[in-house]
């Protein structure tokens, strides 16, 4: 087969494992229907842990120079307003690098991820649809714009409207939670920028307007009727826009992407069937509260990507780690997201703390965990080379191979292709006490550290770190 994994839907769930794979040298191919990318803004927020993966990604820089801060939230009452936080502000930490979330448009965030991988020297192919597909113990045959093709594995990362999903009668259970909502992008002349204006909340008569960071542009979101036709142009929208703030000064010039659609909860059954993957929307789909839908999906794929790689060079195992990994945290964020949903219609706020920056989850209750610590994310921390040279462990981290840190002792172990030995006290100084103290080291303690950035395993015991590497190397 010259290519080894099919994935379907170039969005950021989709963009990602691309660039994952790419990173690894795995031939794959990644399609789209659409005839071109996304050009909307629909999920604008970069939560910290993403702002982490996309360091790892080599992108951090790129996205960031291309957002902005959150502005703080401006509700308009009775004539007057009031401004609040949008979210509980905090300093970088040692071991926290990202504590608030970056505004970048979702076409913008799509963009750079195309870049980054046209650096690999890969491309999205648009205008080529997945039309069917069988799969045996061997492979996947599918049918792409009429044409056939073979390959190892089938990934789905076409949004919520799945046809991979849907081929394999994966159910899709949940609710319809009862709010119709539009957004909208608008170039919109006569309101300030310093703040995310928001009217009527808590009111069936809602809505926001926030400047999209990165742009000249607001993005307008509003609660809706739960049927009939809306205006989404230009006309339209300002009309809806003087009628809820009850003033005729904001001029809607034009209107680039706009969509109305009815919010709903829902998680796949599976995350795999055999040869086949869901990844993104495909597999959840969710309110728009929180920011956690595109930083989930861009996540699923960080953990995808690596082990698909590791399949493929016959650690088939790691695959059945995906789902069981993955799916619980999509079912908190789903919790999470319609609980602040339920907040903000009842006038309870919006304001995001830690709760939505996803520095907390893990995977400790994964198969894949081995001792104290194990499943949790790696922390990051100020160290120096021998040298001298001051570097951090996020830098050492960073790549596709496996870390191992060796506190104050001689590794345990032999080095091996796909992972790199660090003693800390030896070729790593650690000057701050802050590997130790954000770890919990002992002399002779030994962190391993996996490829999308979580311990896979704490000991001092070389059998066991073997055994394990074995199984994932």
């Amino acid at each position: 087969m010259e290519t080894d994994v099919l994935i379907c839907g170039a969005g950021a769930a989709g963009l990602t494992l691309a660039v994952e794979l790419a990173r690894r040298g795995v031939a794959f191919r990644l399609i789209d229907a659409a005839a071109q990318p996304f050009h909307g803004s629909r999920g604008k927020g970069i939560q910290p842990r993403t702002l982490e993966v996309f360091e790892d990604l080599g992108i951090v820089d790129r996205m960031v120079a291309a957002g902005g801060p959150y502005p703080p939230q401006r509700v308009h009452r009775d004539g007057g307003f009031d401004d609040s936080p949008f979210m509980e502000i905090s300093d970088p930490t040692p071991r926290e690098p990202y504590r608030i979330p970056l505004m970048l448009p979702q076409h913008k965030t799509e963009a750079i991820l195309r870049e980054r991988l046209a650096e690999l020297s890969h491309r999205p192919r648009y205008g080529e649809a997945l039309e069917s597909f069988t799969q045996d113990a061997d492979g996947v045959a599918a049918i792409v714009n009429g044409a056939p093709m073979r390959v190892r594995y089938l990934i789905g990362c076409d949004g919520g409207r799945s046809t991979v999903r849907q081929t394999l009668s994966i159910g899709f259970p949940g609710e319809t939670l009862g709010v119709r909502a539009l957004v909208a992008d608008l170039d919109l002349e006569g309101l300030s920028r310093d703040a995310w204006h928001r009217w009527n909340d808590g009111k069936p008569e809602s809505m926001s307007l926030c400047p999209l960071m990165g742009t000249d542009q607001f993005q307008l979101q509003a609660r809706i009727p739960g049927d009939g036709e809306v205006d989404l142009s230009a006309v339209g929208l300002e009309a809806m826009i003087a009628s809820r703030t009850r003033r005729d000064d904001l001029k809607v010039h034009s209107v680039s992407w706009a969509s109305a659609y009815s919010m709903n909860a829902r998680l796949a059954d599976r995350y795999q069937v055999g040869r086949v993957f869901l990844a993104g929307d495909a597999a959840h789909t969710h309110p728009p509260t929180g920011g956690q839908g595109l930083n989930t999906s861009v996540q699923d794929s960080y953990n995808l990507g690596w082990k698909l790689a590791a399949a493929l060079d016959g650690a088939s195992s790691l695959l059945a780690t995906y789902e069981e990994e993955r799916r619980p945290i999509a079912a908190g964020m789903l919790g999470l997201a319609t609980r602040l949903l339920q907040a903000t219609r009842t006038g309870g706020g919006n304001r995001r703390g830690r709760a939505e920056q996803q520095l907390d989850l893990g995977y400790p209750e994964s198969s894949l965990a081995r001792g104290p610590n194990a499943g949790n994310r790696a922390p990051d921390a100020p160290v120096r080379g021998a040298a001298g040279q001051p570097t951090r462990l996020f830098t050492l981290f960073q790549g596709t191979h496996w870390t191992l840190l060796v506190y104050d002792a001689p590794s345990p172990i032999a080095a091996r292709a796909g992972l790199r030995i660090y003693r800390v006290g030896g070729d790593i100084v650690d000057d701050q006490g802050l590997v130790r103290e954000h770890y919990g080291l002992a002399p002779g303690d030994c962190v391993l550290v996996r490829p999308d950035g979580y311990i896979g395993a704490m000991t001092r015991d070389a059998a066991v770190l073997d055994r394990y590497l074995d199984a994932v190397i």
